[in-house]
């Protein structure tokens, strides 16, 4: 299945947040940066961060249920597979954590 989390890596997300920045619209965006941040962070569980890594290697897959490409659907499912793993743990992000994820989408978004 290409959402494995042995597919992700820290690269990959940042190669592919870099390149679709703009055309995910920040609600993605921020969404993968709270969930990169929070699986870097040493206090999250490790059953959060391989759910969390399992969502971010569906982001940055080269195969997708629906094509990125595709004007405003493209990223559905990406925002629907960050959010069900959002609210799961939640818990886990920290105002830090937002913080840091909120700064960096003013570098890209302003």
């Amino acid at each position: 299945m290409h959402d494995d989390p042995k597919n992700y890596t820290s690269q990959g997300f940042w190669d592919k947040v870099n390149a679709i920045a703009k055309a995910a619209g920040q609600e993605v965006v921020e969404k993968a940066l709270q969930l990169y941040y929070t699986a870097s962070n040493s206090q999250t569980p490790v059953w959060a961060k391989t759910l969390i890594y399992g969502a971010l290697a569906y982001l940055i897959a080269p195969l997708d249920m629906i094509p990125d490409f595709i004007p405003v659907a493209g990223f559905t499912d990406d925002l629907g597979i960050m959010a069900g793993t959002f609210a799961t743990v939640i818990a886990y992000i920290t105002p830090e954590i937002k913080k840091r994820a909120s700064e960096k989408l003013d570098d890209w978004f302003k």
